[in-house]
């Protein structure tokens, strides 16, 4: 299917790509459909609406810097989207890149996709840890120095 998107115009994506929020995201609840795309500079993505091209969030998999985030949402919520057991989840952070400061990502409101039906929700997770807005480039330089993220932390492959 073609899409028009903020980042890159005009494109041709996947059906597969596509991603519903049936909720939608916190204050964007209007908009519900989604494409998942593969950002020019790695290890981020983009969340492209479907609805409006100028609304498109940079994505980035938390567990890349922060090897000790939890996500933990009750098992009701997890089933509303389609997810059986953590394996079958994708687990994203909203980037946030302000014109002055850090990179920061979203850890307290993260984005979870199944992998199966393509259906995702934003939570809001009640641990203290677990902020609007962490460092990235800061965490991902203390990520290096304690060492390697587990393979099981790990999950780069959105989809």
């Amino acid at each position: 299917m073609k899409v028009t998107t903020k980042a890159y115009g005009l494109i041709d994506v996947d059906e597969q790509q596509r991603i519903t929020f049936p909720q939608g995201l916190f204050g964007f609840e209007s908009f519900k459909e989604y494409i998942l795309l593969d950002a020019e500079r790695q290890p981020f993505y983009w969340l492209q609406s479907l609805d409006v091209e100028e609304v498109a969030f940079i994505l980035v998999n938390p567990f890349l810097f922060r090897s000790d985030y939890e996500v933990e949402i009750n098992d009701d919520e997890m089933r509303e989207i389609g997810i059986s057991g953590p394996e079958k989840a994708l687990i994203f952070s909203i980037v946030t890149i302000p014109a002055e400061g850090p990179m920061t990502a979203n850890l307290q409101g993260p984005l979870i996709i199944s992998r199966e039906t393509r259906q995702g929700r934003q939570a809001v997770l009640a641990d203290p840890r677990w902020k609007t807005k962490h460092d990235i480039v800061a965490e991902l330089a203390a990520a290096k120095q304690e060492g390697p993220v587990p393979a099981s932390n790990a999950r780069k492959d959105p989809c």
